[in-house]
């Protein structure tokens, strides 16, 4: 997003880092931005602001994700600048941008997801205190979402479904400024050709889950992947593994380690391999929203892929080959059998195809330019 912005604009960008490990790329901003601001998260003390909310009335992602500094930063950037147009990723971080909508000519709103059902369906999993505290959630952050669309120049989502469940959540007034702008994948990146290392061994009776390993969703698909399917795989191919490859593992997750055949990497330079010489991928979600971005990786190096279908919506690939929406353990168990079998082919180049007509990120960037330059006066 930002490479494709600075071709066009002088960019000036305001974020979080929410992983030390991310510092190393900071300077890289230099290469897209103007100027830029970086704030380190500490999610402990981001926690305990959260919990303001309960005194302001508000969801707790909203001072979960307010800092002052940040704040400031953002507020003299657009005096000193002169800024008339802004773009905000996410929902949460709208809150720096509203105060000083008398001096934007346009703000942008990606949400990328509605994030007040994500809280809602963790809600529908829960009982008790979690139930009603996720529920909160839902409603107070649903709240703030349609407020801030409401004083938006326009609201995207990252599938047209989104867009559609969003729009029902308006006031007729608001509907027609919602728009699905799809999320891209890298294709050339991720490719399997060019995914080698020869240093990393793996069984060919494998499979790999890719996701960042704290994200609840995550956790969830794993835990319940692993309970209600995976033992059935391996009374049937005893010698298969399971590859959990993602950043910053939790309790839950790496109790999983070592058992039955799990393999809990934690953070890797480089996914790619991990998918290209595993037999397949899953995307085993039980909650989710928009376009999963494994699902897309997989697909752009041609591997086949098992998922839910919460992890297919959004995506839904026409020619439906080497993809398989399972929801039922017992069913989702048989196909990732069969394809360990050797029953299908373990190279699809229709899934990479599909994805390089559907999901380009040079097409669907140039979406949110025309939305940026929309009724601007050259």
């Amino acid at each position: 997003m930002l490479k494709a912005l600075s071709s066009h604009y002088e960019v000036h960008l305001a974020t979080f880092i929410d992983d030390p490990s991310d510092e190393q790329y900071k300077d890289e901003l230099s290469n897209w931005c103007a100027s830029f601001k970086t704030i380190k998260q500490n999610k402990s003390w981001s926690k305990i602001k959260g919990l303001l909310g309960f005194l302001t009335n508000q969801a707790i992602t909203i001072p979960y994700y307010s800092d002052h500094n940040l704040s400031a930063w953002v507020k003299q950037k657009v005096q000193d600048e002169n800024i008339q147009r802004c773009l905000v990723f996410s929902g949460a971080m709208a809150q720096y941008v509203e105060p000083l909508n008398d001096m934007l000519a346009k703000t942008i709103v990606d949400f990328v997801d509605v994030d007040s059902d994500k809280w809602a369906q963790y809600a529908r999993n829960k009982t008790g205190i979690k139930s009603w505290f996720y529920n909160r959630e839902a409603r107070l952050l649903a709240k703030y979402e349609c407020y801030i669309a409401e004083k938006s120049f326009a609201s995207c989502f990252v599938s047209d479904d989104e867009a559609l469940m969003f729009r029902s959540m308006l006031p007729n007034s608001t509907r027609s400024k919602v728009f699905g702008i799809r999320n891209g994948v890298d294709t050339e990146y991720f490719d399997e050709e060019t995914a080698v290392n020869n240093a990393l061994i793996i069984n060919k009776k494998s499979i790999a889950f890719t996701g960042a390993m704290d994200y609840w969703a995550n956790v969830n698909a794993v835990v319940w992947f692993v309970e209600n399917v995976w033992l059935q795989i391996i009374e049937h191919h005893p010698d298969a593994v399971f590859y959990v490859v993602g950043s910053k593992p939790s309790a839950e997750i790496l109790k999983l380690d070592g058992l039955n055949n799990v393999v809990v990497t934690g953070r890797v330079e480089d996914v790619r391999p991990y998918i290209a010489k595993t037999a397949l991928s899953v995307a085993p979600l039980q909650i989710a929203r928009g376009i999963q971005n494994k699902v897309l990786e997989a697909l752009s190096m041609s591997k086949p892929i098992v998922l839910t279908s919460m992890a297919a919506e959004g995506v839904k690939s026409e020619s439906q080959e080497g993809y398989w929406i399972e929801d039922s353990p017992d069913n989702m168990a048989t196909r990732i059998s069969q394809t360990l079998n050797g029953d299908f082919a373990l190279c699809f180049p229709n899934n990479r195809q599909y994805v390089q007509e559907h999901f380009s990120w040079e097409t669907e960037m140039s979406k949110f330019r025309d939305l940026i330059e929309q009724g601007v006066q050259q």
